[in-house]
C-alpha cells in the first residue's frame, strides 16, 4: 500500500514534466508562439504589429503578475481603444493556463 501511494505521488508530479518534456508546453507553440516568438520576444511580425512585450526581459517580467498572466491567457488583451490585441484561449483548463503561466515565467533572464 505504502509503495502504491509513494507511486502514485512520483506519477501525479512527473506525468506533467513528461509530457511538457522541459521544453515549451504544447499549448505555447500552438497558440502563443505566432505572436509571442518561441522564446517569448515578441519579435514575430505579428508580434511587432501588436507590440507584444518582451517577455524575457527583467521588468516586463516585474510587472507581470502570475494572476494577470492567467487571467490575459484566459480572457484575451484589448488596447486602451477596445481593439482585441489578443484573443481569449478559454479553452484551456486551469492547470493549462497555470502552466503557460510557468512557462512565461521561465523566458526571464
Amino acid at each position: 500500500m505504502k509503495k502504491t501511494l509513494m507511486l502514485a505521488a512520483v506519477l501525479g508530479v512527473a506525468v506533467p514534466f513528461a509530457t511538457w518534456g522541459g521544453g515549451a508546453p504544447e499549448n505555447w507553440a500552438t497558440l502563443c508562439a505566432k505572436c509571442h516568438g518561441a522564446e517569448g520576444k515578441g519579435d514575430t511580425k505579428i508580434g511587432a504589429k501588436l507590440g507584444c512585450k518582451d517577455l524575457s526581459d527583467a521588468q516586463v517580467q516585474a510587472g507581470l503578475k502570475d494572476d494577470g498572466v492567467a487571467k490575459a491567457i484566459k480572457e484575451g488583451v484589448k488596447s486602451a481603444e477596445g481593439k482585441s490585441l489578443m484573443k481569449p484561449f478559454n479553452q484551456l483548463s486551469d492547470a493549462e493556463v497555470q502552466e503557460l503561466v510557468a512557462y512565461i515565467r521561465g523566458f526571464k533572464k
